[in-house]
């Protein structure tokens, strides 16, 4: 499959006698798929039930017959003005029970039936008129669900559709009572009316609540979604995308990718290095202009399995785009540095040599007004070519010398699993204790060793394709996966932990105490986390940080805390008794690829590897040149070699 680039356009935002001139531009920078309409809404219906597609059908024949292919968004994510006085109370309600007014986006709540029932309209209206035109090639629903935390909304509509969902779980209060523990504090109902949201409350609200209503809020967002891919799917053959966002956990994407083709999120890697990446301050400083070396990678990798939800071409993974890649600085992160020169060409490639079908930037022309204005483009507001556009037009040239690369299966898995990091936003026990954290450390770490990694969801049932399969912060593990982790042959290791299956799936402490994973014989009888000031030293001179369990049980200890307590005990199947610092999972996971036979690397400080089918990528994220087999690698290089 021929990787192909795109680009994010508004015809709506300028004038009609641009469009074709941009168009014509834009094939001639080597883009082939525009996005458009997703915020569109308040010019298709203007008021309600009165619609104009003129303007709609004209962009579509203009950008169509110059070439280029259209991804159709629906225009959900933005409500025009009218539809709060036909549902005034469809706004989300924040923790604080403050409404979440017009003004901006997003400004509805996924469990206002009122507003579902207008999403299901305008998307079905949309697919009715576009279903069938041949430059309609692909459909996006909505922008971006959770961005600016709006997953999670308390409503009176998010409190009755919550009660329902309550009911129709646990069918009685009795079976509620005893799964979330109730009895404590005197917190048992009669009916399931009596429950309520989990916030506003004196103290720390009962953790299987905070979870459960995690669950339903996720459960909304895939509910609409599915609505809309209900409708879209009836008028049309054009597969069905939607953007995710970096380092969002707030819905299962797993669920929602299930009901969708292919799998797509917005990087923008500058301004998540300064507005969502732990890092110290020299690191930060040292990779400002780049973004941080792994988080590109890691989100690529993530959906990768996201889109293998929907159905997997291929056993490495699942159809996957970046539907908006950053050219220049952004408008909304704390500071917005420009990118080095060459970055918007090494973003793409990181991204096709993971997989990637398409790369689209963001966005085609940067807007002169309104709340995105300092958001770069391609182009300038007056219409001259961006610094991003001559990268864009040598990586579609670079493209045509360049065969289809392929997605390897990668030798190591990680899983990584949304409903764990609910839990432990539920009951962090530590203040710095987060399932995306620790789960991109273990992450990291193997790519700071060259290793190529496939992320997996939390029901996996077949490790065996892996060397090493890691599962760190699972909170309770799945059937399917106990099975899989039970397997472990020799020759491989199957490292869980920390905080792996010692919570039964509603937040209760198991009896017997977990991990309960045959043939492991260990049990966690006792967690700390530990502050920022201290670490649990190791007897090979490394350490813990953050959090530190004591397991008991006859499985062999293979490294012990300076205490003697054991860190890492097990045989193909072994428990991770702690959080290690970056230079110990460097060295737990070196030993681990030693003793399954993977080969792995030692790379300069920003240089990073991926393996494909048919070639080695190798990127620089470092500000300055460094050295690959003696290949010199400029700042933002890439470089790539057949295998």
């Amino acid at each position: 499959m021929k990787r192909t680039l795109g680009v994010c356009y508004y015809p709506e935002h300028w004038p009609e006698d641009l469009w074709a001139d941009d168009a014509t531009r834009m094939v001639r920078a080597g883009l082939s798929w525009v996005r458009i309409g997703e915020f569109a809404w308040s010019r298709i219906e203007p008021k309600p039930e009165t619609f104009d597609w003129e303007w709609l059908d004209r962009a579509i024949d203009t950008l169509g017959e110059a070439g280029l292919k259209i991804i159709l968004g629906t225009p959900t994510a933005t409500p025009p003005r009218w539809m709060l006085e036909k549902h005034p109370d469809m706004l989300a309600v924040d923790e604080q029970g403050r409404p979440r007014g017009f003004g901006s986006r997003r400004h509805y709540c996924f469990s206002h039936q009122g507003y579902r029932a207008e999403s299901r309209r305008i998307t079905a209206i949309l697919a009715e008129r576009y279903g069938a035109n041949r430059h309609i090639a692909a459909w996006q629903t909505d922008n971006e669900y959770a961005c600016h935390d709006t997953t999670r909304s308390y409503s009176s509509a998010a409190l009755a559709g919550f009660q329902t969902w309550l009911a129709q779980k646990y069918q009685s209060t009795d079976a509620l009572n005893r799964a979330w523990g109730n009895v404590f504090w005197s917190m048992e109902c009669d009916d399931f009316t009596d429950i309520g949201l989990p916030n506003l409350t004196v103290t720390e609200p009962n953790h299987p609540h905070v979870l459960d209503f995690y669950r339903y809020s996720s459960d909304m967002v895939a509910d609409f979604n599915r609505e809309q891919v209900a409708e879209i799917r009836e008028r049309s053959t054009a597969p069905i995308i939607h953007n995710y966002m970096g380092r969002e956990t707030s819905f299962d994407h797993f669920k929602v990718g299930a009901d969708l083709d292919i799998a797509s999120w917005d990087s923008y890697p500058i301004g998540f290095l300064s507005d969502r990446l732990e890092g110290a301050p020299d690191f930060k400083a040292r990779f400002m202009r780049q973004g941080h070396p792994d988080n590109q990678a890691f989100h690529h990798d993530l959906y990768r399995a996201v889109g293998r939800a929907g159905g997997a071409p291929s056993p490495a993974g699942g159809r996957w785009w970046v539907m908006e890649q950053q050219p220049g600085p952004v408008n909304w992160a704390p500071y917005n540095p420009a990118p080095l020169p060459g970055m918007a060409r090494l973003w793409a490639w990181e991204a096709f040599a993971h997989g990637a079908e398409t790369v689209c930037y963001f966005r085609w022309r940067q807007a002169p007004w309104a709340q995105e204005q300092m958001h770069a483009g391609l182009l300038r507001p007056d219409n001259e070519d961006a610094p991003a556009l001559a990268e864009c037009l040598q990586v579609a040239r670079e493209i045509e010398t360049l065969p289809d690369v392929g997605t390897a299966r990668a030798d190591v898995a990680l899983v990584f699993d949304y409903e764990s990091a609910w839990a432990w936003e539920a009951q962090p026990q530590g203040a710095d204790f987060d399932q995306f954290r620790l789960a991109f450390a273990a992450y990291r770490a193997c790519r700071r060793l060259g290793l190529n990694v496939d992320i997996l969801p939390p029901d996996a049932a077949d490790l065996s394709a892996y060397k090493i399969t890691l599962a760190p912060g699972i909170m309770s593990v799945s059937a399917p996966l106990k099975q899989a982790l039970a397997a472990t042959p020799e020759g491989h290791v199957a490292l869980i932990g920390p905080r792996t299956d010692t919570k039964t799936e509603h937040l209760s402490i198991p009896t017997p105490m977990g991990p309960n994973i045959d043939p492991l014989d260990l049990a966690v009888t006792l967690t700390e986390s530990i502050p920022p000031q201290a670490s649990i030293p190791l007897e090979n001179g490394g350490q813990f940080l953050h959090w530190r369990e004591v397991p008991e049980g006859s499985a062999p200890v293979l490294l012990r805390c300076a205490d003697g307590l054991p860190a890492i005990a097990g045989g193909p199947l072994r428990y991770l008794a702690g959080w290690p610092d970056d230079p110990t999972w460097d060295t737990i996971l070196r030993g681990v690829c030693d003793e399954v036979g993977l080969t792995h690397h030692t790379l300069p400080d920003g240089l990073r590897i991926r393996d494909t089918d048919t070639h080695r990528f190798v990127f620089n994220y470092a500000p300055e040149p460094l050295l690959w087999n003696g290949t010199a690698i400029p700042p933002a290089g890439v470089h790539w070699e057949a295998l």
